[in-house]
């Protein structure tokens, strides 16, 4: 919906209400509304704010987008636990490398400890 999708693209950039109306050149009432369901910005002005935010109108006007905030978080978290199996994939195959002579195998299993 439109006035979610301005509030998300608006957080998203990093953009208070007030630096949005400047680089709209409107008041920040206007963003308010537009934010609030209040009002709705002509086509002129969506097709602006859509460059602003690098997002096609189409998609301003479709689906709720979702926060990027919520979608970074899941993506980081999911390639931590990649590098977190294969880290301890690494160290199971370097604990299986050390050489280990049979006179010295309890100093050897202290290593692998």
């Amino acid at each position: 919906m439109l006035k979610d999708n301005l509030k998300t693209l608006r957080k998203n950039k990093g953009l208070s209400q007030e630096e949005l109306s400047i680089k709209l050149h409107v008041v920040r009432q206007t963003i308010s509304k537009w934010e609030s369901g209040l009002s709705v910005p002509d086509a002129e002005m969506l097709i602006t704010i859509s460059e602003i935010f690098e997002t096609p109108v189409n998609e301003i006007l479709g689906e709720n987008i979702e926060e990027k905030e919520k979608n970074d978080l899941k993506v980081i978290s999911e390639k931590l636990e990649v590098i977190n199996e294969q880290l301890s994939m690494h160290q199971k195959q370097k604990r299986k490398r050390i050489p280990c002579p049979a006179k010295k195998a309890e100093s050897c299993l202290n290593q692998l400890l």
